[in-house]
């Protein structure tokens, strides 16, 4: 019982946390000298996540479950989809950087090169494992053992 009440006591204080944090965020926002294009600019990520990512995920994702080998390629796809969220912003920013040592290299090429390594290791790992594993048998041809009913 007591295991409870530490469980109810952590989601209060969490809670109140957030809480805490959404009125320093709204407060923020409200002394922002342009804080009319903060608001679009939450409201279209908003927007862009519910019309575009969600769906894109939730297909991919039934995609992926049909597939024998879904944990591989679902490791590649979080690992490729995390390096985008991580480089997208710095390559969409419009403009030249205003530290010229931010994007001193072709960043696009990179993460098509590091995504195109992570793509290849998953079908090194995919190889790896069909080849340990060996050719499958069939029921058909006989070599099967069959197994005594367990007691």
């Amino acid at each position: 019982m007591a295991r409870r009440g530490g469980a109810a006591l952590l989601r209060y204080a969490a809670g109140g946390l957030g809480v805490a944090l959404m009125a320093v965020g709204t407060g923020l926002l409200l002394s922002a000298r342009d804080a009319w294009g903060a608001v679009v600019w939450l409201a279209g990520a908003l927007v862009l996540h519910d019309a575009v990512l969600a769906p894109l995920v939730l297909g991919v994702g039934m995609l992926v479950a049909a597939l024998p080998a879904r944990g591989v390629v679902r490791g590649a796809l979080v690992v490729g989809g995390s390096l985008v969220l991580i480089t997208l912003p710095l390559l969409l920013r419009p403009g030249a950087p205003p530290n010229p040592s931010a994007l001193p290299l072709p960043y696009g090429r990179n993460l098509v090169i590091v995504l195109g390594a992570v793509a290849g290791a998953a079908g090194l790992v995919l190889l790896v494992r069909r080849l340990h594993r060996g050719p499958r048998r069939t029921e058909d041809d006989g070599s099967r053992r069959r197994q005594a009913p367990r007691r």
